[in-house]
C-alpha cells in the first residue's frame, strides 16, 4: 500500500509541474525571465559609430532588444568615422563602436573639451588591394610606403608588369587614412593624390578601383571587415604584406602586419545606471563579444 501511495504522490507532482509549465505558456518561469531583453526599443541609446562596423552594431541591437534580424539592420546607421566622434562629444549620440579618429578629428574633440571613456574592443587590418589580372601577390611595407611617398612609380620595380602605379587614397579624416597614417606611414608623408584618386566613401574607393581603366595598374586600401564581408568586388583582390595575407586568422592571430583596434565609446560622465551603460557594460561581457564574433568580428580577449 505504501509503495502505491508515494506513486501516487509522485504522479501528482508531476501533474502539478506540468500544470504550472502550461500556465507559463509552456516554459519554465526562471527561463522565461532569463531571456527578457536588456532593453526596449524606447530605453535603447543612440548608438553611432564607423561604417565597417554596422554590422555588429546591427547584431548588438538584434541581441540586447529582441528584434529580429532584418528589423536591427534597417534600424541601424551610422554617420561614419570622423562626425560619430564628434556627435558623442556634442551629445547627439550615446555609444559609439567605433574606429579610431584621424589626427584633425582629435584635435576636434580636444576643442569640444567632453571627456570620453573609450575602450578598445576587437581587432581589424588595413589592407591593400589591386586589380585581380595583376600579377604582384605581395609587397613588403618598405614597399608600399614608397610607392605612396612617389619614390616607386611603376609596378615594374616591385615584380609587376610596365605600367605605371595608380595609388588611391582617403581622405585625410576618414577613418581608413587614420589607420593608413598610424600603421604605414609613420615617417614618410603620403603624395599628394589627385581629388579623382580620393574617394571619400570606403565603398566608392573599392568601385573605382574595380572599374579604374579596366586595368591592372590601380592600387588602394580598406579595413579587412568592409572590404571582404560588407563590399567585396569582383575583378579586385587582396596583396599579402611581408608574405603574410590578411585573414580572420591572421589577424585573431597577430602574423599579419598591420593590425589595429577598434573601440567602444561614451562620454566619461554617462550615469553608470542608465540604459547607454548597460548596453556598455554587456557589449563588453561574454554575451557581447559573442555577437561580435556572430557578426563575423574579431573580439579582443
Amino acid at each position: 500500500m505504501r509503495k502505491y501511495h508515494r506513486l501516487l504522490l509522485l504522479l501528482a507532482a508531476l501533474l502539478l509541474a506540468a500544470l504550472t509549465l502550461a500556465a507559463c505558456g509552456g516554459e519554465d518561469p526562471k527561463q522565461a525571465e532569463a531571456e527578457q531583453p536588456l532593453l526596449t526599443t524606447d530605453e535603447y541609446p543612440v548608438v553611432d559609430g564607423s561604417t565597417a562596423n554596422l554590422p555588429m552594431m546591427a547584431k548588438i541591437l538584434e541581441r540586447t532588444t529582441g528584434l529580429s534580424e532584418e528589423e536591427a539592420q534597417l534600424n541601424t546607421t551610422c554617420s561614419m568615422t570622423p562626425m560619430a566622434w564628434i556627435n558623442l562629444a556634442e551629445g547627439r549620440s550615446d555609444l559609439l563602436l567605433v574606429y579610431e579618429p584621424a589626427e584633425v578629428t582629435k584635435q576636434q574633440l580636444e576643442e569640444i573639451g567632453t571627456e570620453l571613456d573609450v575602450t578598445p574592443i576587437g581587432r581589424d587590418a588595413l589592407v591593400f588591394i589591386v586589380n585581380a589580372d595583376n600579377p604582384v601577390q605581395d609587397l613588403t611595407r618598405q614597399q608600399l610606403v614608397d610607392i605612396y611617398a612617389g619614390r616607386i612609380t611603376n609596378w615594374s620595380e616591385v615584380g609587376g608588369e610596365d605600367l605605371p602605379i595608380v595609388a588611391f587614397q582617403r581622405p585625410e579624416e576618414s577613418g581608413s587614412q587614420s589607420l593608413f597614417m598610424k600603421l604605414l606611414m609613420t615617417d614618410d608623408a603620403p603624395m599628394d593624390a589627385p581629388t579623382e584618386f580620393r574617394p571619400s566613401a570606403m565603398g566608392d574607393l573599392i568601385e573605382t578601383l574595380a572599374a579604374y581603366n579596366n586595368s591592372a595598374d590601380s592600387l588602394g586600401y580598406s579595413v579587412f571587415y568592409y572590404a571582404s564581408y560588407m563590399y567585396s568586388q569582383p575583378g579586385l583582390r587582396f596583396l599579402s604584406v611581408d608574405g603574410v595575407m590578411p585573414s580572420d586568422e591572421t589577424i585573431a592571430d597577430g602574423s599579419y602586419p598591420l593590425l589595429n583596434e577598434y573601440y567602444l565609446a561614451v562620454r566619461a560622465d554617462e550615469d553608470p545606471d542608465s540604459p547607454t551603460m548597460r548596453l556598455h557594460d554587456w557589449i563588453l561581457s561574454a554575451d557581447g563579444k559573442q555577437a561580435m564574433k556572430d557578426a563575423g568580428y574579431i573580439p579582443l580577449d
